[in-house]
């Protein structure tokens, strides 16, 4: 059944621990963090101790996304924060398949993530020795942008091309996911959803996530 991820980056921070019990309390999978240095993308958001704080507030899958440049640099210390994923992005990775080895040497599972602009095919060499893709459907940065229709066609070459080398690798579809177009992502062939505003500005944020799993378990078409 898909996965439903909200990111905290919509949260209110100033209320933290309440956000995550609240997430604790819900019906989501995984917390999606999103770390950004200000120079992979134009913003910035948090960084290690954040992260360290949140593994002591919740069980649930932390899934965290690295917008950062040089991430084989910050790895080793982000599996000591507690991240169970790791993602870094392609554009940002000179040496894709050593950080991809190195993730998977320090105990995590390992994702890539690929910016609207960036083609499928480039995955094709590393695609079997890893756990996620995540598939920027807005421009990475910031939150609360719509998502970009293309990106429904890149879901299903995605899949295409892991169904058929037998592989089990999640699609994780990270921006404008809303309770509108989730079952429409989901029938392309996502396993994951990542829901930021969507979640955290709804007057009952548990509903959201209910809602979410509600329409995404029932129209999912299996992978």
């Amino acid at each position: 059944m898909p996965i439903i991820a909200p990111s905290l980056l919509a949260s209110n921070f100033l209320r933290l621990a309440d956000e995550c019990n609240m997430l604790n309390n819900s019906e989501a999978d995984w917390l999606h963090l999103d770390v950004m240095d200000g120079r992979f993308v134009p913003n910035i958001s948090f960084g290690l101790p954040v992260i360290e704080q949140i593994r002591t507030a919740t069980t649930k899958i932390l899934d965290v996304h690295l917008m950062i440049e040089d991430p084989g640099n910050y790895a080793a210390a982000f599996a000591t924060a507690g991240a169970d994923i790791l993602t870094v992005h392609i554009e940002a990775c000179r040496n894709l398949h050593r950080n991809i080895q190195q993730i998977k040497g320090l105990g995590m599972k390992v994702g890539v993530a690929v910016n609207p602009h960036t083609p499928i095919h480039l995955l094709v060499d590393i695609i079997a020795d890893i756990d996620l893709v995540n598939l920027m459907s807005v421009n990475p940065g910031f939150g609360g942008q719509q998502f970009i229709p293309y990106t429904l066609e890149k879901i299903r070459q995605l899949r295409q091309l892991i169904n058929e080398r037998g592989l089990a690798v999640d699609i994780e579809i990270d921006g404008g996911v809303t309770l509108a177009n989730a079952a429409t992502i989901v029938e392309a062939g996502a396993t994951v959803l990542v829901a930021g505003s969507s979640v955290f500005k709804a007057a009952d944020p548990i509903k959201a996530i209910a809602d979410l799993k509600n329409v995404v378990n029932t129209h999912h078409i299996g992978t």
